[in-house]
């Protein structure tokens, strides 16, 4: 028998005497009975109190569970996003320093086009004509003024094309059909081999009108040799495969 037992059946002893005695003053019993009476009022407060707290108990710990995985949850969407972040700045900084990089080649891009482009131009007439012709296309794409929306590596394009176009002439020996003026004034169909930029001999079908040419300063000057016409024609038999291949002598001019 536990107290709270106990004490509810000293409270039934209690009444039973006190209605045996309820016309008689206040006894010890009586006194008994009312102390007995708060005491298991407070025993049920205390129990009551302390089936309350359990249950108050077990919904902190399921809030608390709750409140922990929510937490969690927060903590793991707060470093997904910082790692975002992170990865966008560095992509960021790879981005900006990609732009810095191509600022820094398109200026210079630019500066090697501002260059080489004038130079070309006062090339051109000192080149050979058969050779003007191939880079007529390409040099029709030079900007004519400094203020050009053509971009810097189209610029460069361009440029690298004729210059690939000059080393690709200069070193190679070429044949091209041409028309010179003899003494009278009266042009004549030719054969003109170019050896690189540095000189050319021509000679007519018939072979008694021939010559060889050399850069000016204001375009190729040509000389009439008729002493050369019958090496020069066969210097064009060698190139076409009409003749083996030896060594030919042929007078040059230096400046």
């Amino acid at each position: 028998m536990n107290l709270l037992s106990l004490g509810r059946t000293l409270l039934g002893l209690a009444a039973a005497s006190s209605a045996l005695h309820a016309q008689s003053p206040s006894t010890p019993l009586t006194e008994v009975r009312s102390s007995l009476e708060k005491w298991v009022e407070t025993r049920q407060l205390i129990s009551k109190t302390k089936s309350d707290w359990i249950s108050d108990k077990e919904m902190l710990e399921q809030s608390v569970a709750l409140l922990e995985r929510e937490l969690r949850g927060v903590e793991e969407s707060i470093s997904k996003v910082s790692t975002n972040n992170t990865h966008a700045a560095n992509e960021r900084a790879q981005t900006e320093a990609q732009l810095s990089t191509s600022q820094e080649s398109l200026a210079r891009s630019k500066a090697f086009a501002e260059q080489f482009e004038p130079r070309i131009l006062a090339l051109l007439p000192r080149l050979p004509n058969p050779l003007q012709d191939i880079l007529k296309p390409l040099v029709a794409r030079i900007p004519t003024s400094a203020s050009t929306k053509m971009p810097p590596t189209e610029r460069v394009q361009v440029v690298i094309g004729i210059l690939n176009e000059l080393d690709k002439f200069n070193n190679a020996v070429t044949l091209f059909s041409e028309k010179q003026r003899n003494s009278k004034g009266d042009e004549i169909a030719v054969e003109t081999v170019y050896v690189g930029l540095g000189a050319a001999y021509f000679v007519n079908d018939s072979g008694d009108f021939a010559g060889l040419g050399v850069p000016g300063p204001k375009g190729w000057e040509w000389t009439v040799k008729p002493e050369c016409g019958p090496r020069v024609r066969d210097v064009i038999r060698i190139y076409r495969n009409e003749q083996t291949a030896r060594f030919i002598s042929l007078p040059v001019s230096v400046r």
